[in-house]
């Protein structure tokens, strides 16, 4: 059975700003609390070092290639990482218009041995406030961006 998480979001931009932002993941390590290196372009079926801190245990981090399983700007952003057997992880970022800014989605699937470990209060108290802070600090970065370009 998967575990799942599951955040929403407003950003006062418009769906392809965003995308800027998430898809630029050599600048991860500048404002993602949650995936804090990561390098390569974005494109369908691309592998992606990338860095990750571990919700269910503070202060450890993981390293995983994932592959990029939807690339779509202005839309969608999802990957997959696995560790056979042990972990797999469907990361996903939806996109969509809303008013003048975007409705984000942002989300993840997870099965394997791992995450069978993981209760309830581990996926409501540590994963889900740690996808909710990159979603606030995506929002401050693209506010920031912005800002900038002004």
């Amino acid at each position: 059975m998967a575990k799942q998480v599951r955040t929403e979001a407003y950003i006062a931009a418009p769906p392809l700003r965003v995308w800027e932002v998430l898809a630029d993941f050599d600048g991860y390590a500048e404002w993602n609390p949650l995936n804090i290196r990561a390098s390569g372009n974005a494109a369908p079926g691309a592998r992606i070092p990338i860095t990750f801190r571990n919700p269910a245990r503070a202060g450890s981090t993981i390293d995983m290639t994932v592959t990029i399983t939807e690339c779509e700007p202005g839309k969608a952003l999802a990957w997959v990482g696995r560790i056979p057997v042990m972990f797999t992880g469907r990361h996903f970022f939806r996109l969509s218009p809303e008013g003048e800014g975007t409705r984000l989605e942002h989300g993840e699937d997870m099965s394997g041995l791992i995450p069978l470990t993981f209760s309830r209060r581990t996926m409501s108290h540590s994963f889900g406030p740690a996808y909710e802070a990159v979603n606030a600090a995506l929002a401050d970065r693209v506010a920031a961006l912005a800002a900038a370009r002004d």
